[in-house]
């Protein structure tokens, strides 16, 4: 499936890569799978244009698709049970991933801070400092937004602040050996 054109079976709203402009794609458009990590799939249109397909929309790439989908991280992890433990954010930020770059955001090195703090009416306040590859990436409040909903979705978490930072600049040095390896950078 991976690598080979397909229809897509009905019309779909996607995310453009780098733009994070979001267009309707009408059904029949075909697509190159390119990746598919954290849940979303990265496709490439005809002419070449990137666009992101959000997970609960990729039953638009068909039976195919589906038979052979890989099921996402936060969909194989156990159920979100007991108390607040903030290993499990560092876990959720794990199944972030550049569209482009088949990279999560901490291997990257794009979470600069993550700090939670217990609130007076219970669960915990998780405030989270990240920045993008590039400052012109138009998918910063993309990843903000994907950050926001999986921290969210943890037991004893009341409340996630992320926020996107220019400073310092990203640079290849924040990436760790983890990352460097998957790229073929070391």
């Amino acid at each position: 499936m991976r690598g080979l054109l397909t229809p897509l079976a009905r019309d779909c709203e996607v995310t453009m890569i780098p733009s994070g402009e979001r267009v309707t794609v009408p059904a029949g458009t075909e697509v190159r799978v390119l990746q598919t990590l954290g849940g979303n799939v990265t496709v490439q249109g005809d002419y070449g244009q990137l666009m992101r397909i959000d997970e609960k929309d990729a039953e638009v790439l068909g039976a195919d698709y589906l038979a052979q989908k890989p099921r996402s991280e936060e969909s194989q992890a156990p159920a979100d049970e007991g108390a607040f433990d903030e290993e499990r954010v560092w876990e959720q930020l794990r199944t972030v991933y550049d569209p482009e770059i088949p990279v999560n955001i901490v291997e990257l090195g794009l979470v600069y801070q993550c700090k939670s703090t217990p609130l007076p009416e219970g669960g915990h306040k998780v405030e989270i400092l990240m920045t993008v590859t590039a400052p012109g990436c138009g998918m910063g409040p993309v990843l903000v937004d994907d950050v926001r909903q999986k921290v969210q979705s943890l037991s004893g978490v009341k409340e996630a602040d992320v926020q996107l930072v220019w400073d310092p600049p990203w640079d290849q040095s924040r990436m760790s050996d983890v990352a460097r390896l998957q790229l073929g950078w070391m």
